[in-house]
């Protein structure tokens, strides 16, 4: 089954063409532009379904589901759960299924992989009526990615591990999987929680929102802006690219190296997290632009988290290509980076879904 992936950004439709055996036919990013999209797909081969990435899926949502009007209608509802991110898949759904209304549709959700977590660690010490009217919980989210990683260790190391996957880029989370199902993630309610960012806070105190809100007389709506769009590494360092960061700290600059220092507090403590919620660690994964190209941010994790049994080879680690296994010789816990390819996971749902649903 020919596969059309379609991603839905801030700003473009990313999409990817893999054939039935997953090879890369067609890539494009594209803008939501229907005449521009309607271009690209003239030139390409007619694929046999569409798996599109949607990022909030709710507590309904658990697999990828074959899109129809209802779904469709049931994505819509969800919208003030990720008010961000569901309006743009929902364009990028209807734009693609005006050029290609015969081809059946898969939503495949970025939440779906944490629905696993169990309730201790899903649930927020918030009051009941919280709870139940506004479905307030840990959601997590970059799951495509969680789930590509963890399905990638397996194949390469082994079923069944303790893995704690880091997906590190603009976003950043961190997963912990038990025989391939999430336990635990660093993201919640809202992709604001959990690690340092490029521009994103990650936790903080919520006295801190109130307080500012009281105090400062700051509305909602430019405490929300930001903490996601003016704070993380940008407002430590000035910039949200960590290679522009390593650089300035290779020269001194004291923003840069607070960057860093804070970024790796964060991750350190997020990874020892993840490991206690698996009672140990058998695999600790990298992934994202940050996970698979940052060889400092890779090192100065393995510094810190010698108590788990991670060391790296140096040398490894300084010359990663594509799916490499970085750990060190005297390591108890085994170390890899993983090329991150959300695009497979979403074809694996595309397919799945289409094969079992009813006839």
């Amino acid at each position: 089954m020919r596969v059309l992936v379609v991603n839905a950004g801030s700003s473009s439709l990313k999409l990817r063409l893999l054939s039935a055996d997953d090879e890369v036919e067609r890539t494009a990013d594209v803008e939501p532009d229907p005449a521009r999209l309607e271009d690209v797909l003239e030139d390409w081969p007619t694929p046999d379904a569409v798996g599109h990435r949607v990022v909030h899926g709710g507590t309904r949502f658990t697999d990828p589901v074959v899109l129809d009007d209802l779904v469709r209608q049931a994505l819509v509802d969800l919208t003030s759960l990720a008010p961000l991110h569901q309006p743009k898949s929902l364009a990028g759904l209807d734009s693609v299924h005006r050029l290609l209304p015969q081809v059946p549709a898969v939503a495949c959700f970025d939440t779906a992989f944490h629905t696993t977590i169990p309730a201790a660690a899903a649930t927020y010490a918030v009051p009941r009526e919280w709870r139940d009217r506004y479905a307030i919980r840990r959601y997590g989210f970059h799951g495509l990615s969680h789930a590509h990683c963890a399905r990638r260790v397996a194949e390469l190391v082994s079923p069944g591990l303790r893995l704690v996957t880091c997906h590190l880029g603009a976003g950043a989370s961190l997963a912990a999987v038990a025989d391939g199902r999430s336990v635990d993630t660093t993201m919640g309610f809202t992709p604001l929680e959990g690690l340092v960012m490029a521009t994103r806070s990650g936790t903080v105190d919520p006295g801190l929102v109130l307080w500012l809100e009281e105090h400062e007389e700051l509305t909602p709506h430019e405490v929300a802006t930001a903490l996601e769009e003016e704070s993380g590494l940008t407002a430590l360092a000035g910039t949200g690219d960590l290679r522009e960061i390593d650089a300035a700290a290779a020269r001194g600059d004291p923003d840069a190296v607070l960057a860093l220092d804070v970024y790796t507090h964060r991750l350190v403590g997020g990874v020892a997290a993840m490991a206690a919620a698996l009672g140990g660690l058998d695999v600790l994964a990298f992934t994202g632009g940050v996970g698979e190209k940052s060889a400092t941010v890779r090192r100065r994790a393995a510094e810190r988290l010698g108590f788990l049994g991670v060391t790296i080879d140096p040398e490894r680690n300084e010359h990663v290509d594509g799916d490499t296994d970085i750990t060190g010789p005297a390591a108890r816990a085994r170390t890899l980076v993983v090329t991150a390819r959300e695009d497979l996971e979403i074809a694996h749902g595309t397919r799945t879904a289409l094969r079992d649903r009813p006839q």
